[in-house]
């Protein structure tokens, strides 16, 4: 199985105050609690790609989360993950550490990227039922205002015409707190996010 989750931010104690307002005591309670929901789900051979923003510390504390946490892990870097620019750093936990990626998650596409990218490879192509086969995940926005303009935008790109058909737009914001801390699979963010739209109109 293949799960994904974006913006962990380990040992990132302001978070907890401030932006998302996480609400632990500090930022132990909040690694504890983080570590505890990812292994409730993932299993030894499962994989889980980490859309960015791990860690804030160095790589000798983000090691230390690493060795607790099960699957095999591949990361999308994001801007504050710069334990990898570490002279100690070890990539050897990570099955690759890129910034971009393009892979195949049951028959469908699905693009890799931190940061949130507007107009992404295949995103046209459509199933012979009309369903999209590709979708594009990542983090970086939080629930932040950002997160409201990249909706507002898909709703338009979605209402908006080419031909006779209108452009799909799937942008999965995999943000840890959307899912309780528990990497996801494919289908079950595209539900959340279809649920989200439903529960907002």
């Amino acid at each position: 199985m293949r799960y994904y989750i974006s913006d962990l931010h380990f040992y990132h104690d302001a978070l907890n105050h401030v932006m998302d307002q996480r609400g632990f005591r500090d930022a132990q309670d909040m690694n504890e609690h983080m570590i505890c929901q990812w292994n409730s789900r993932v299993r030894k051979n499962d994989e889980v790609v980490v859309l960015g923003d791990f860690s804030m510390e160095k790589w000798e504390k983000t090691k230390a989360v690493l060795e607790q946490l099960k699957g095999k892990i591949y990361l999308i870097q994001g801007n504050h993950d710069r334990f990898v620019k570490d002279k100690d750093f070890d990539a050897s936990r990570f099955i690759w550490v890129r910034s971009y990626a393009e892979m195949h998650d049951n028959g469908r596409k699905v693009i890799l990227s931190h940061y949130p990218v507007l107009c992404y490879n295949g995103q046209n192509r459509l199933s012979k039922h009309g369903n999209p086969k590709t979708f594009m995940l990542h983090g970086h926005v939080h629930d932040t205002l950002d997160q409201r303009l990249l909706e507002q935008f898909q709703q338009i790109t979605r209402n908006t015409m080419r031909g006779e058909a209108p452009i799909p737009c799937n942008l999965l914001n995999c943000f840890c707190m959307y899912s309780e801390y528990i990497p996801l699979g494919l289908d079950e963010w595209i539900e959340y996010h279809q649920q989200k739209i439903i529960n907002e109109d």
